[in-house]
């Protein structure tokens, strides 16, 4: 009951007993003024919502960090009878949804939009809705509802950003059996050159090399197509760092600031997100197959593709990620790549700063598999320090190691991975 009801039978009641103690014809003429009003308003709030669509329409279903996310709010009234006002109250938690409105004398056979803008600063997956309207009568004695459940979802996956070149599997079996199992894909850039071995394709010779040293030489390839790529995401819960964070999901200003100058939140599980993401991609669209493994609260395994359908599963993997696991990083690493096929090369994408991590690449690295190390620094997130210690003690087993800091550029920092090694 609105405290507008209880001052209009407050009302009510005081006329009536003014009607039964004094006999007065004001009073009666004061009880049926409220009583009229009070029935008349209450038949008035059961016309208000009837006859009333509503429909909203998102710009995108999918989206990623930092893209503009806007939908059309639309109310229509179907009936002669016009509406004072109309309310329309936006529950989706999106962060930043700009779908609440009121609307203001609104004719019959009328409709009224309006559109909601706002920067999509969270990933995850969020329900466009529930979205209630309200209205009531004249004298808001009798406010009314009505919920229209939501139908459409929005998944926000991490910002994607572009690499330039990252270290590939290389060519490590010699002769005949590197050539089996490149067959026709074989890519035609060298990354080192060895000598010639029983089985080697002449046309893989090079002479120039050959003639300097008086033996067959042969160029080994930067990738070997039959290889699988592996990323390795670290979830685990105490390893993650990060800074107190307001997300700023208004548009305001936003031609002014333009895309470049988008932030990511300062913390490692972000960081980790547009990463992992972002290697997937890069290979992807290079004909690599690409395999997935989280140590989150429950490890999550997706079996090495190179199509499309692939991409769209690590990118709604990594849409989900939250850095909730117990398993330690090395531990999963030690129990999973000993499954692997040799030759495989293994991204680790972690903000771990523990020794157990060196143990693990020296023992993936007996294992014939090809690690390649992208540490988060944990200590420019507010973490612990330790980050570049361990990365030169990776780096002394000759793994390519890539160290990335808050505010860093992400896609510049992924490409230099390897070009010092």
């Amino acid at each position: 009951m609105t405290n507008s009801l209880r001052v209009a039978l407050g009302l009510l009641g005081f006329s009536i007993f003014g009607l039964v103690v004094s006999d007065q014809q004001v009073y009666t003429r004061l009880s049926y003024l409220w009583g009229l009003l009070i029935v008349g308003s209450w038949l008035w709030s059961q016309l208000i919502l009837r006859g009333i669509t509503f429909k909203r329409t998102p710009n995108m279903k999918r989206g990623q960090i930092g893209e503009i996310f806007s939908e059309i709010f639309e109310l229509y009234n179907h009936q002669r009878f016009p509406r004072l006002w109309l309310e329309l109250k936006d529950h989706s938690p999106l962060p930043g949804s700009q779908g609440s409105r009121v609307y203001v004398m609104m004719g019959g056979n009328q409709g009224r939009s309006n559109m909601g803008r706002t920067r999509l600063v969270k990933r995850g997956a969020f329900p466009l809705g529930p979205t209630t309207l309200k209205g009531a009568d004249p004298f808001g004695l009798f406010p009314v509802s009505r919920e229209f459940p939501d139908t459409d979802h929005l998944l926000v996956f991490p910002k994607l950003v572009d690499i330039e070149r990252f270290p590939g599997p290389p060519g490590m079996l010699p002769g005949g059996e590197a050539l089996r199992r490149r067959t026709h894909q074989i890519t035609p850039n060298a990354s080192n050159i060895r000598e010639y071995a029983t089985g080697d394709s002449l046309s893989r010779i090079h002479w120039k090399s050959t003639a300097r040293r008086d033996t067959l030489m042969v160029k080994e390839f930067e990738l070997d197509p039959m290889a699988e790529i592996w990323i390795f995401v670290d979830g685990e819960k105490d390893a993650q760092a990060g800074k107190p964070y307001t997300p700023k999901a208004s548009v305001e200003g936003i031609y002014s600031q333009g895309e470049e100058k988008f932030q990511l939140a300062p913390e490692t599980e972000e960081y980790t997100a547009t990463i992992a993401a972002s290697v997937a991609r890069y290979f992807i669209k290079n004909g690599r197959e690409v395999g997935l493994a989280i140590n989150n609260y429950t490890s999550k395994v997706l079996s090495p593709d190179k199509t499309g359908r692939q991409l769209d599963k690590i990118l709604e993997a990594m849409a989900l990620l939250r850095s909730e696991g117990v398993v330690p990083f090395s531990a999963m690493l030690t129990n999973q790549c000993r499954h692997l096929s040799r030759g495989s090369t293994v991204i680790l994408v972690t903000p771990s700063v523990q020794h157990d991590i060196t143990l693990a690449v020296d023992q993936i690295t007996r294992l014939g598999l090809r690690p390649i190390v992208v540490l988060i620094n944990a200590e420019s997130f507010g973490g612990d320090p330790g980050t570049d210690i361990l990365a030169k003690s990776i780096s002394h087993f000759g793994v390519p190691v890539g160290v990335i800091s808050y505010q860093d550029d992400i896609g510049a920092m992924l490409s230099m991975i390897g070009t010092q090694n």
